[in-house]
């Protein structure tokens, strides 16, 4: 049943040393909890400018735009 899983590796030995290279990768790449808390409170604590859309028309340009699309 595990015939074609048995030559993955040439020894044993190798597939330790490679479950060791991605566990350590993993280790390495996720940020720890307080490093994680830390950069959400300082993001929410940044002062954010009020959202402006930018495809929505000037309300000041309406007021003076003569006329319309009538109808």
């Amino acid at each position: 049943m595990f015939n074609k899983y048995q030559n993955m590796f040439r020894s044993r030995w190798k597939a330790l040393w490679w479950a060791a290279g991605v566990c350590l990768t993993a280790y390495c790449t996720v940020p720890s909890q307080e490093q994680t808390d830390a950069q959400v409170a300082a993001a929410a604590s940044a002062a954010h400018p009020a959202h402006v859309n930018p495809w929505a028309l000037d309300k000041s340009a309406q007021r003076r735009s003569p006329g319309g699309s009538g109808g």
